[in-house]
């Protein structure tokens, strides 16, 4: 009967709190990092920050930005990439700065930090060499406007914004991107996915 079903349904619950393991091993960067339900992507890395980290083009002692940073795979591995730099990574999302924080512990690296952050907001006057962000993909063109818009006033002279799209964004990327920084250029498609690159000159 019924009385039975319920201290399952109590262990399910359970196990679903537990945090999720995700690897990732992409440019010589192996790490291994916590998830949860209700961040983006908890299970693995998706297809479109693969495509972003595989092409990122960093400097040893670059500043690096991860904008809307998830749980924190764009930004730890940028870390990684510029040891002599500082990474910052942003999100909204208390929980998943959060998470972000305790990755880049467990993973040791001291050159991260994450901070609860509406865009970039919560910064000071920090600029930076290399900017990523995988859109997210229901959050509006508007929403990317204004992304994009104040990305491009935290770039330092010569510094590189990433964007990763669904492909079906990518004249809008491209425009925008255009709109703000005079250029951009499509560097990689792959599936769904769109890599393009904008420069600050």
């Amino acid at each position: 009967g019924r009385a039975l079903q319920e201290p399952d349904r109590e262990a399910q619950v359970r196990a679903l709190r537990e945090d999720l393991t995700v690897e990732v091993d992409v440019r010589a960067v192996q790490l291994r990092l916590a998830s949860t339900w209700g961040l983006f992507s908890p299970r693995a890395v998706d297809a479109g920050t693969r495509l972003l980290l595989q092409h990122v083009e960093v400097g040893e002692s670059d500043d690096c930005c991860d904008l809307g940073c998830g749980y924190g795979v764009i930004g730890l591995v940028l870390a990684s990439l510029a040891p002599g730099g500082r990474t910052t990574l942003l999100d909204k999302d208390f929980v998943a700065v959060e998470y972000a924080r305790r990755n880049a512990e467990r993973n040791r690296i001291g050159n991260a930090r994450a901070l609860l952050s509406n865009g970039f907001d919560g910064l000071d006057d920090d600029t930076f060499d290399v900017i990523a962000t995988n859109l997210p993909a229901k959050s509006g063109k508007e929403l990317y406007r204004i992304m994009f818009h104040d990305a491009a006033a935290r770039l330092a002279p010569g510094g590189r914004f990433y964007v990763v799209s669904l492909s079906a964004l990518r004249h809008f990327v491209a425009r925008e991107l255009g709109a703000v920084l005079g250029n951009c250029r499509k560097l990689k498609t792959s599936g769904q996915y769109t890599l393009a690159l904008a420069v600050r000159e």
